[in-house]
């Protein structure tokens, strides 16, 4: 099938996909409640210990919480993915003359609102407590589209699982089981020098700390070059991994 009508098949998709959720608002919790709480107890607990004031904390927390949500929010479009399954929903999409892979591209493409909403959020929350961007907006503006390109990538780990597991509680553990080393093995909250050793050794090799050390750099000020190069060439890796095996494993169901 042509490039054109795969993606006019998946836009159709994604639409599908944004009904469902602002029919049931509450689906946005996770990216827009969800985070402000970890924002507020984050600041609020360990400003004055880690950076001597709340303000000052804020400008380090807040990108980093940016993307450890968006991250984390790649988990539902599995569940959600495994839980049509289930119910025959794509049953319905095989007897349809649309490309086998529109389901999942849009199914991925519905869910990155999820992941606007929650920068915008995030940046409009931050900026009430008083976070202010110390760049540019073109440097804001590709802080948040390389959060974007991550966990475009990153999601299709979930959509696999999605595709393959037996039920959604199946999904859910595992991408939860990773997500968390993921997420909070960074400098998140506290810089990597103030950990132990073994520990530092996990942080520098984890893909998102350099989403986290990019964004910072790109909001903030502070070096990007190679934070960002690493974010773009992970983002290509996982893409390149996930990508055709999700879409293989969903072939592989369907034929």
């Amino acid at each position: 099938m042509s490039g054109p009508r795969l993606l006019s098949h998946s836009l159709t998709l994604a639409l599908r996909s944004l009904r469902k959720m602002f029919r049931t608002p509450e689906q946005l919790f996770d990216v827009t409640v969800q985070p402000i709480i970890f924002v507020v107890m984050f600041l609020y607990l360990l400003g004055g210990a880690v950076s001597g004031s709340t303000g000052e904390y804020l400008s380090f927390l807040l990108p980093a919480i940016m993307v450890q949500t968006v991250v984390f929010a790649s988990v539902p479009t599995g569940i959600n993915l495994n839980t049509d399954i289930r119910k025959g929903v794509f049953d319905r999409f095989r007897s349809l003359p649309i490309a086998r892979s529109a389901p999942l591209l849009g199914a991925v493409l519905g869910d990155m609102v999820r992941f606007v909403v929650c920068v915008v959020v995030l940046l409009g929350f931050g900026y009430a407590l008083g976070f202010r961007i110390g760049t540019d907006p073109l440097s804001a503006l590709a802080a948040c589209l390389l959060m974007m390109v991550f966990a475009f990538s990153l999601v299709w780990a979930s959509v696999l699982l999605g595709v393959t597991a037996r039920d959604p509680g199946s999904v859910q553990g595992i991408m939860f089981l990773a997500m968390f080393p993921l997420t909070f093995g960074t400098n998140m909250v506290t810089p990597t020098a103030t950990m132990p050793g073994w520990l530092q050794w996990w942080v520098g090799v984890n893909p998102v700390t350099d989403v986290m050390e990019a964004a910072r750099g790109l909001l903030t000020s502070g070096p990007v070059a190679g934070p960002v190069t690493s974010t773009l060439l992970w983002s290509a890796g996982l893409f390149a991994v996930f990508f055709p095996l999700a879409v293989r494993a969903y072939q592989r169901g369907t034929a």
